[in-house]
């Protein structure tokens, strides 16, 4: 799921809950009393969004508290303020998974598949909002024009770190404590290793 701000208006928080409760074709991310639908994307955006919240599962373990949410479950970033992440991870006990309840409550990693109409909102704006949320950890951009993965890290400077993974690297989340070779996020695409460029002419 792509959240593209196509249209907005104001609602309570409320509101916006009992809309999501009832709404069948779309979701809506709720930033400040303005209310954002969402749009589908691309299959390559599908399938590394599928590939993303298997790989963390994998990669965490049957034993681990720690569980791995698709865009289906809103992620509160504050009272104020939810979104509907790609995927999320959350360690918190009050965020297992419970019949009815649709809010992720303390959400540790963030992950955001890029596409061309909301990367620079994932960059910047949402990034904001990630930032000001206390509970994450880190923030992943994950690439679908070519194959490269973004970790920004919070440290106790801020958020200081930022690492970028390529082909043959394996990706690193020190927050859940797992790394993956980054290829397996795009299994089954076709994306590109490396960006084509055209060659400038002479």
């Amino acid at each position: 799921m792509v959240a593209q701000r196509s249209q907005s208006y104001f609602m309570s928080i409320n509101d916006w809950r009992d809309l999501e409760r009832h709404s069948r074709d779309s979701k809506h991310e709720y930033i400040d009393g303005q209310v954002y639908a969402m749009a589908g994307g691309s299959r390559a955006h599908g399938r590394i969004s599928s590939n993303v919240v298997r790989t963390l599962e994998d990669a965490l373990g049957d034993e681990s508290l720690c569980n791995v949410y698709n865009s289906d479950v809103a992620a509160r970033l504050s009272p104020m303020r939810y979104t509907y992440p790609d995927t999320t991870v959350t360690c918190d006990e009050c965020d297992q998974a419970i019949p009815d309840e649709t809010e992720i409550l303390s959400p540790r990693v963030i992950v955001e598949v890029l596409s061309d109409s909301t990367e620079e909102y994932n960059r910047g704006e949402k990034f904001a909002f990630y930032r000001a949320c206390p509970t994450i950890q880190e923030y992943v951009l994950v690439a679908t024009n070519y194959q490269v993965v973004e970790v920004y890290r919070r440290t106790l400077k801020g958020w200081t770190e930022y690492q970028v993974y390529g082909p043959g690297d394996e990706v690193e989340l020190r927050s859940i404590d797992v790394h993956f070779p980054l290829a397996v996020l795009y299994k089954r695409t076709t994306v590109p290793e490396i960006l084509d460029t055209p060659e400038e002419e002479l």
